[in-house]
Order: C-alpha cells, then structure tokens, then sequence
C-alpha cells in the first residue's frame, strides 16, 4: 500500500487578473473543462482571484458568461482577492498581464515564491501576444479576442503541466 501523499496531492492552479471578473474567470473556466475534457479532475484544479477586491463576492462579468456559454463555458466563480496564502496553497500562479504579474510578485511571501508565477501569454502559440487583454471596455469583440487567447493559453498550459515542462 503506498503511504506517500503525493499520489493523492492535485496540482493547483491559480489565474489572476485585476478584478476577477473577466479573465480570470474565463480562464479557470477553459481550464477546468481541458481538465474535466482529459479525465484530470482528480488530479489537476483550478480557482481564479484578482488582484484589486473591489468585485469581491461577485459573479463574472455577464458579457463574459455570456460568450463563454456560447462556447461551452459556465462561469460560476465568485470573485475573490489573491492572497499572501495562495502562493502556499497553488503550486502555479497565471497572471494575466504585465500589472498583474508585477503585483503578484511584490505580494510573493519569499524569493522561492516568485517561482511559481508565470505569465498566460506565455502558453500563447496560434496568436502571440505579450498579455490577455482586458475586456471590460472593448466590446463584444474583445470578449472573443480574450476567449480566443484563453482557448489556446489553458490547452498549452495544460499540455506543459502533463508533461512536467516547468
């Protein structure tokens, strides 16, 4: 009988984005779906956070539950505020851009922290960009845009997590 933990430890991944509402979200939802998709869900989780708590205790967006549905994406998170504490409890930490990476490295508990955050576009492969952008102000077109990017984004990161590419 094997008594080591580790085979029973899930992979945790953490998105964060500003307020929790848009990419965020829509990023644990993929996720979780090439997740559920490739019959990891006990072995691989995901939960999203933000940056700023203003939204605290609020759904997503509805523009971006809207376009997600369309794909086949529910987002059910209620937004939350990243903590100090997540850098314990998630083994990868996805900022959204360029702000959001800065501030999760400033609010990093120690130097071995920082190792655990990386950026979303860095999974990026059909369109190279060097952030997800925010929605909030672009349209419906910028809510397909970042659907877009996190489609490709959450597969690759899934691909890298299975294969141990970190």
């Amino acid at each position: 009988m094997n008594t080591n933990n580790e085979s029973t430890k899930k992979y945790k991944v953490l998105f964060v984005c500003l307020g929790n509402i848009c990419r965020s979200p829509a990023a644990q939802g993929i996720f979780e779906h090439v997740v559920r998709e490739n019959g990891m869900q006990d072995k691989i989780v995901a939960d999203s956070a933000g940056t700023y708590g203003g939204h605290r205790g609020e759904m997503p967006d509805r523009r971006m539950r809207t376009a997600a549905m369309y794909r086949g994406f529910a987002l059910t998170h209620q937004s939350r505020q990243v903590s100090g504490l997540d850098f314990l409890d998630f083994d990868l930490i996805v900022a959204m851009d360029d702000q959001n990476y800065e501030d999760l490295m400033h609010l990093a508990p120690s130097v071995e922290a920082t190792h655990k955050i990386r950026r979303m576009a860095d999974f990026l492969q059909r369109r190279k960009m060097p952030y997800i952008p925010d929605p909030y102000y672009m349209g419906v077109e910028g809510f397909a845009l970042v659907l877009d990017l996190l489609e490709d984004g959450c597969q690759n990161l899934f691909d890298a997590i299975v294969k141990a590419e970190f």
